[in-house]
């Protein structure tokens, strides 16, 4: 997305080739093979190549997906929300408050204030009798809260409970469990409805097999099959975000007020011996030693010396770092690349 003064916006290929000018108040990326754009307040949709399809004409409009886009119609006193296909065809309408864009065959629709889901056809297959309700996954599983949206059960493509209303929030899924919290307990439910591993005093969602948990206010990790990886003789006093989740296969961990990194098989390979630290990315993380930062490579060797105030993690094999109050940028080998004046010099 380009802009021109900042009023103004369009879209450039990787070439530096301008495919949609920019004219327009809003444009997304392609979604569906379709660009969403906004011309004097009203929205359309473009082509891939930039060739008008459908004419700025809807006061609300999703992007494509799965061919079809959610639009308003009706005029100011009358909103109806109505599904629409690439020639702007009206393909479902139904008598609902709010609609979303379909994902995997299935979208989510509002009515009096409740959820429920339709096919492509329209037919409802979760009635509009729910508080709150989410998407189909790719696996055919959704959440949805009880008709008094006090608890919540999982469904699976069947729209069938696998579990009763009884959980209070479901964090997330990863290696086929949700994370899940009753009270001020966590713990983990797979996707036949059954509860594994005991629960907790807090549960992470697993990522690559692994999960951070807390028992006795102490941190650890276990596996997916409930096996513990990382003793529970941990903390996170410093309170470090994404502790215990691993990048680059390592994770940080904190003991006695100080950090340090293990792998996957729980082995400390970085000493923890740090007052500070992020995560790694690009195989390069900040660690802090006093009042100074530096990098470090996956092995604990320096990348650059502890002379930074400040060092945020690598993105895009680049990172930020101020010296002196003055804002640089540094590639991976710990050389400057942008606004190097009054940058220090050191040879590592």
């Amino acid at each position: 997305i380009v802009y021109n003064d900042y009023y103004q916006c369009g879209l450039i290929n990787r070439h530096g080739e301008e495919v949609v000018p920019p004219v327009y108040e809003e444009v997304t990326y392609p979604s569906d093979g379709m660009i969403r754009v906004t011309k004097n307040g009203l929205m359309g949709f473009l082509n891939e190549s930039g060739a008008m399809v459908i004419e700025p004409q809807y006061r609300a409009a999703s992007t494509f997906f799965e061919d079809y886009a959610v639009v308003t119609a009706g005029d100011s006193n009358f909103v109806e929300y109505v599904y629409i296909n690439k020639q702007n065809q009206i393909v479902l309408r139904n008598d609902y408050q709010y609609a979303y864009p379909f994902f995997n065959g299935y979208a989510v629709v509002k009515k009096y204030d409740r959820f429920g889901i339709i096919d492509k056809s329209g037919r409802e297959m979760l009635p509009t009798i729910h508080e709150l309700v989410t998407g189909v996954s790719e696996d055919g599983f959704f959440i949805a809260s009880d008709p008094h949206g006090e608890k919540l059960a999982i469904f699976n493509h069947k729209f069938k409970p696998i579990t009763p209303y009884k959980y209070d929030d479901i964090l997330g899924f990863g290696d086929n469990y949700w994370t899940y919290r009753i009270g001020d307990r966590y713990g983990y439910v797979n996707t036949k409805g059954k509860e594994h591993f005991g629960t907790f005093e807090y549960a992470a969602v697993f990522k690559e097999e692994l999960a951070m948990v807390v028992k006795d206010s102490l941190y650890g990790i276990i596996d997916n099959h409930g096996r513990t990886v990382l003793p529970f003789e941990y903390e996170n006093n410093l309170q470090c975000a994404y502790p215990y989740q691993f990048n680059d296969g390592l994770a940080m961990v904190e003991k006695n007020n100080k950090i340090g990194f293990i792998n996957e098989a729980g082995e400390i390979v970085i000493p923890i011996q740090y007052d500070g630290a992020f995560s790694f990315h690009d195989g390069r993380a900040p660690v802090k030693r006093g009042g100074a930062w530096a990098y470090i490579d996956t092995e604990g060797n320096l990348i650059t010396p502890f002379i930074f105030t400040h060092a945020s993690p690598f993105e895009y094999g680049r990172a930020e770092v101020v010296y002196e109050t003055s804002v640089h940028k540094i590639n991976t080998q710990g050389k400057c690349v942008k606004a190097c004046n009054n940058f220090p010099k050191y040879n590592f």
